[in-house]
């Protein structure tokens, strides 16, 4: 890690002459004598290679790790490629910060560059940015985007992930703005309630497919009355679930967000994860955060820039449109090794099999006693089910080292992706009917 220096001691010294400076502390001959560390700080001595590995060992040790998981809510146990976690590991992509001087950045910058192109393919959008903090943040921004001076109001579906609510809120009740949550309705948004809430104050109108509860949304429909209202359609997405599913550009949408854990992340105890957005050619110049673009250099070779910064931080702070200043550089290149590692194929055989195995762990589970799904329709990967002794049955499973579904006003939320294995799934049945026999 320590050998990625791009400069040597004798250009440092140089750039120092050039300045008029001897050494690095006239840098900072304004600062008092007082207030400088001319001492060793008080550490403890240092341990060796074996010793660190025991003391990290141990503190490993008091984690839990499951056998099997069967819960999401927005984070998704899928399998990781080796090589998805081989590359982003290399020294060249996790010593490398924010890519400002493009002649020593070509690298990031393709990588960055790359994973753009792959979220606009998997969207059906015309640009994409390299990245947000993680999918709440990504909606937020969204809906902040398409603000403008007339439409101050954004409507949220009630269907939406709790979290992803909440942010929209935040980052609203900062700029005084407005949201209004439009109500559920056997799982799904309420579309009467949509069209009635659509006035002429409102900007945009998010929506997340699948939604929380694992439902497919009739997102078509909705797009058409959010712009006939004059309003902007935003789609959060799961992008394992745009294997099968239609682009969001072909749903209707302006823009596509969404969280990219999915995308060969591990959970890592909630983070760090990654936002994608993206939007059409029309909404490109509101886009918040960093984009990368292709152009050629002096001599005609292909090259990498930063692109389009003028719109946040960088400049005229007060009037920014974002003011997100950093993004998940890393994240979004272990995505995007993970997409060049699947293909089209490989995301659709992951998407196929986790909904395969959610509707097979459904099937089973609703045959038992006292169980039920609360909310009919088409769904992906998740379901909510009414079941008795839920927390009886969790704790059952969480004795067997599988983690069950998420508790949720007075169900469980379950979910089930293509690791998961059929032999898993019946003895996680076997063990629902033991607690309800």
């Amino acid at each position: 890690m320590g050998s990625y220096v791009p400069s040597t001691r004798e250009q440092r010294q140089e750039m120092l002459s050039a300045i008029g400076l001897k050494e690095f502390r006239d840098l900072y001959r304004d600062v008092p004598e007082s207030m400088y560390l001319d001492r060793p700080l008080d550490l403890p001595e240092g341990l060796s290679e074996l010793e660190v590995s025991r003391a990290l060992n141990a503190m490993a040790k008091k984690n839990r790790v499951y056998d099997a998981i069967l819960r999401g809510a927005g984070a998704y146990d899928h399998y990781i490629p080796s090589i998805v976690k081989y590359i982003p590991a290399k020294e060249e992509f996790l010593t490398a910060y924010t890519p400002y001087q493009a002649e020593m950045s070509q690298g990031v910058l393709q990588s960055i560059f790359e994973y753009q192109t792959e979220i606009c393919e998997l969207t059906g959008m015309d640009v994409s940015n390299a990245s947000v903090y993680d999918g709440a943040t990504a909606a937020a921004e969204a809906c902040a985007m398409v603000r403008d001076r007339k439409r101050r109001v954004t409507l949220i579906s009630g269907a939406a992930h709790p979290d992803v609510i909440n942010t929209v809120r935040t980052y609203c009740y900062g700029t005084n703005d407005e949201v209004r949550v439009i109500p559920a309705k056997d799982g799904k948004t309420d579309m009467d309630a949509l069209k009635a809430m659509l006035t002429a104050e409102v900007s945009a109108v998010y929506v997340q497919q699948p939604n929380f509860f694992g439902l497919f949304e009739d997102a078509e429909a909705m797009a058409a009355s959010v712009h006939e209202a004059g309003a902007l359609y935003i789609l959060g997405v799961n992008p394992i679930a745009l294997g099968i599913m239609k682009t969001p550009r072909d749903m209707g949408a302006d823009v596509a967000v969404g969280e990219g854990q999915p995308l060969g992340l591990p959970l890592g105890y909630g983070g760090p994860y990654l936002g994608f957005m993206a939007t059409t050619t029309k909404h490109m110049r509101k886009l918040p955060g960093r984009i990368v673009g292709e152009t050629t250099d002096d001599q005609g070779n292909r090259a990498y820039v930063l692109s389009l910064q003028a719109r946040e931080q960088h400049i005229r702070r007060e009037k920014a449109g974002s003011n997100i200043c950093s993004n998940e550089a890393l994240c979004a290149l272990t995505a995007g090794v993970y997409l060049a590692a699947m293909g089209p194929a490989g995301l659709k055989e992951v998407a196929e099999a986790s909904m395969a195995k959610a509707h097979y762990l459904c099937g089973e589970l609703c045959k038992l006693p006292g169980v039920k799904l609360r909310y009919e329709g088409p769904f992906f990967h998740e379901f909510l089910l009414d079941m008795p002794k839920a927390d009886e049955i969790l704790a059952a499973l969480d004795e067997k080292n599988v983690l069950g579904g998420l508790p949720y006003e007075g169900g469980v939320l379950w979910c089930a992706t293509e690791k998961v294995s059929k032999q898993t799934l019946d003895d996680v049945v076997a063990v629902v009917k033991g607690v309800l026999a």
